[in-house]
Order: C-alpha cells, then sequence, then structure tokens
C-alpha cells in the first residue's frame, strides 16, 4: 500500500473497517470473535490479528468520553425534570455498557487498522 490514505482495491478505507470490524487486508467481517476480543486471525485471508498490539489505549479514551457523556446527560436529566432516583438507576448503566462495548471495538479496529496499514507490530 501506498503511503497515502487511500486504499487499495479490495481494501476498505479506515472508518469503514473501525465502524464495522473489518479485516484491514480483505474486508471480512472477521476482526473480532466476541464483543470486543480480536479473533486470532482472518477467516477469510488468514492475517494474523494478535502480531498488532493495540493495548489498552481504547479503554483509557473511553473512561473520559463515556464517562463525561454520561455524567453530563445526567446532570442535565436531573436539573430538567427531576426524575425519581430508580430512573437514573435504570438509564445510565446499560448506556455506559452500550457506549463502552462500541467504543471498544471502535477504538480497537481503528488502531488495529492503522497499525496494519503502517506495517507496524510486534517484534
Amino acid at each position: 500500500m501506498s503511503d497515502n490514505a487511500t486504499p487499495e482495491k479490495g481494501q476498505p478505507g479506515f472508518g469503514q473497517a473501525a465502524l464495522f470490524g473489518l479485516c484491514p487486508r480483505c474486508g471480512g467481517r472477521t476482526l473480532f470473535r466476541g464483543w470486543t476480543a480480536f479473533a486470532a486471525r482472518c477467516r477469510a485471508c488468514g492475517l494474523d490479528f494478535a502480531r498488532y498490539n493495540v493495548g489498552d489505549g481504547p479503554a483509557a479514551f473511553l473512561i473520559f468520553i463515556v464517562g463525561g457523556i454520561v455524567v453530563g446527560l445526567a446532570i442535565w436529566l436531573e436539573l430538567a425534570a427531576s426524575p425519581a432516583w430508580w430512573l437514573h438507576v435504570l438509564l445510565w448503566p446499560p448506556l455506559v455498557v452500550a457506549g463502552t462495548i462500541w467504543g471498544l471495538r471502535l477504538g480497537k479496529a481503528a488502531l488495529l487498522y492503522s497499525a496494519h496499514h503502517r506495517g507496524a507490530g510486534e517484534a
């Protein structure tokens, strides 16, 4: 692949690969084996995902992003409508879980895509 950000034919673009968990080499939906865990390798083209270490970077950012959004919304709801306490209990935990899982998938896929297209990997 060339140094520019345009993918070669058959390869997904950065945004598409991150949003849908696509293999950075062939574009197959084979990146994840679970909600946030990478598969060992691509079932379509055999690319070894284990050689890319994305670390805990996405998790660290999600603490601030998802936490800030949820706290802001909870404060806004409390000041605007003063709902019963149990509404907060029912509303915010599922939002935190969904936002965290979606964010981890997006962040991890984006970092793996970037590592693959820049030729990075563990030694």
